[in-house]
């Protein structure tokens, strides 16, 4: 059972459902990763998304990762591979998958140079990040592509397009 947890700052609209956008978004990753089963699992899989501003993303984004500047998403996997290939063996309580945090105005002006809603970039955003909590990564062209095509897979069973597609 995936337990998706949600904190947003002011910046984000209070209007919008993001806690459903969200568990959608989460649900549409794990069904085309390959720890989908996962996502029935008989014990409680737990994300924390944090929706926030860019000054709370750019410390991070340097702290963590020496990169001096805000960045749309920062994700923070708890689980090593090993221990994400093991989960199916354990009956455990709940387990803590990772943490993940979009900056508002990184995110807003994506949305607005691509032309389309900031809750379809968001969306877009969280199944990218829980990808990467589910061990995937694009630092080799290869993996790129995979994940890149489990995205478009993924967003399409939301009726999202293809982001990555010039049109």
């Amino acid at each position: 059972m995936l337990e998706v947890e949600i904190d947003r700052t002011r910046d984000w609209d209070g209007q919008t459902d993001w806690e459903r956008i969200a568990e959608d978004a989460v649900k549409a990753a794990f069904s085309v990763s390959s720890h989908g089963d996962l996502a029935e699992a008989p014990f409680a899989i737990s994300i924390s998304i944090r929706l926030s501003d860019d000054g709370e993303v750019h410390e991070l984004n340097r702290s963590w990762r020496g990169k001096d500047k805000p960045t749309n998403v920062l994700s923070f996997p708890m689980l090593e591979q090993d221990e994400l290939d093991a989960l199916a063996n354990t009956d455990d309580g709940e387990v803590l998958l990772g943490d993940m945090i979009l900056a508002h105005g990184v995110c807003a002006a994506e949305a607005v140079e691509k032309a389309i809603p900031l809750t379809q970039h968001a969306t877009h955003l969280i199944v990218h990040g829980t990808l990467h909590l589910l061990g995937l990564d694009h630092i080799e062209d290869a993996e790129a592509e995979h994940m890149e095509a489990l995205e478009v897979k993924a967003l399409a069973s939301l009726g999202i397009g293809n982001p990555y597609s010039d049109h």
